[in-house]
């Protein structure tokens, strides 16, 4: 059978324990703050984003090595190909030379077969998208 003290002890810690519970939890309301720049930020971002040549287009390079064979390769293709877009650019270590913006695979597909007969190693690659 339990003494008095301890019952009163064991009472105490109950009552303890109940209080805290009570004590601590938290109830409230949240409010957010934020400047009215924010929003024309993220517009401008999604504005950004419909315009941007690398939203859902396919491209096909055909070439990538050094800066000679890059400018020799743009101006072969633009030669032969005025229809298409034509760019250069550098990613470390090598000069890429990559052309159109086809909106679907089948468009890529049908360009590729024309321009692999001047460029044979050519290929389609969709970009990755900038964030």
């Amino acid at each position: 059978m339990l003494k008095p003290n301890q019952i009163k002890l064991n009472l105490s810690i109950l009552i303890t324990v109940i209080c805290m519970g009570t004590g601590f939890s938290q109830s409230g309301k949240v409010e957010i703050n934020q400047d009215k720049k924010i929003d024309q930020l993220f517009a401008l971002k999604k504005e950004v984003n419909a315009s941007n040549e690398y939203s859902d287009r396919y491209k096909i390079q055909i070439f990538s090595g050094n800066l000679s064979g890059a400018e020799k390769s743009v101006t072969e293709f633009r030669k032969k190909y005025e229809s298409w877009s034509c760019k250069m650019d550098f990613e470390t270590p090598n000069y890429k030379v990559r052309v159109g913006n086809f909106r679907s695979r089948l468009e890529a597909d049908k360009a590729l077969a024309t321009i692999k007969k001047e460029f044979p190693a050519a290929f389609i690659f969709k970009p990755k998208r900038r964030s």
